[in-house]
C-alpha cells in the first residue's frame, strides 16, 4: 500500500470527460482520486487511523455546527467538487451555503458538485508534502464562491488560513479557530485535532 499520492498523466488523446472521470472514481471507490486543471490524476490510498480519527473529529465539529445553524450543508472528504479550472477536488471537510446548493439540479447534486464550497478544510497527513497542499488551498481561493479555507498542519501544529485576494495567515498552535463571518458562531476545538 502506498502512502504518497501517485500522479498519472494522460495523453491528450485519452483525456477523460467529466462523466468518464466520475465513473472512474466510482469503480475505484477505495481510493481518493483528484484531477488537477491539467488533467493529471492523483490517486491516494485511504488514510491511516490517526489521520482518519482527526479528520473525522474535524468533520464532526463542522457538521454539528451546520445542523444547528441551518444556513448551509456540510460535506465529508469523499465529496468531489468540479472547479472552474476543470480540476476535480475533494477537501477533507467543506461547507456550502444552502442557496448555492439549492441552485443546483438533482443531477448536479448527485455527481461531482459543479461549485466550489464556501468553506474548505484540508488536513495534512504524515505523508503529505506541505507545498502541494498550500497550492491546492490557493487554487480553491481563486474559485468563485470560496470565502475561507483552513490548512491544518498537525506535524508543525500550525493552521494556515486562506481568504480570496489576501495573503496566507498562519496561526501557531491555536487552541481554537473561529469560523469568522463565513461560519458565524463556529469555533473548531483543536484539542482532538492535534
Amino acid at each position: 500500500m502506498f502512502t504518497s499520492p501517485i500522479f498519472l498523466q494522460m495523453p491528450d488523446n485519452l483525456q477523460m470527460t467529466d462523466e468518464q472521470f466520475f465513473e472512474f472514481c466510482q469503480v475505484n471507490r477505495d481510493y481518493r482520486i483528484e484531477r488537477n486543471k491539467n488533467g493529471e490524476i492523483s490517486i491516494m490510498s485511504p488514510t491511516g487511523g490517526t489521520t482518519g480519527y482527526r479528520g473525522g473529529n474535524i468533520f464532526g465539529q463542522v457538521w454539528v455546527w451546520s445542523e444547528q445553524d441551518g444556513t448551509g450543508i456540510c460535506f465529508d472528504s469523499s465529496t468531489g467538487f468540479k472547479l472552474s479550472t476543470g480540476a476535480d477536488r475533494s477537501p477533507d471537510a467543506s461547507w456550502m451555503k444552502l442557496e448555492r446548493w439549492n441552485s443546483l439540479t438533482q443531477q448536479q447534486q448527485d455527481k461531482f458538485v459543479p461549485l466550489c464550497p464556501d468553506f474548505i478544510i484540508e488536513l495534512r497527513s504524515s505523508s503529505d508534502r506541505l507545498k502541494p497542499l498550500k497550492e491546492k488551498m490557493q487554487e480553491y481561493m481563486r474559485e468563485p464562491g470560496a470565502r475561507v479555507g483552513w490548512l491544518i498542519d498537525r506535524q508543525e501544529r500550525k493552521v494556515y488560513i486562506y481568504r480570496p485576494g489576501m495573503e496566507e495567515e498562519c496561526l501557531d498552535n491555536p487552541d481554537t479557530i473561529s469560523g469568522e463571518s463565513v461560519l458565524p458562531g463556529f469555533v473548531l476545538n483543536m484539542s482532538k485535532v492535534w
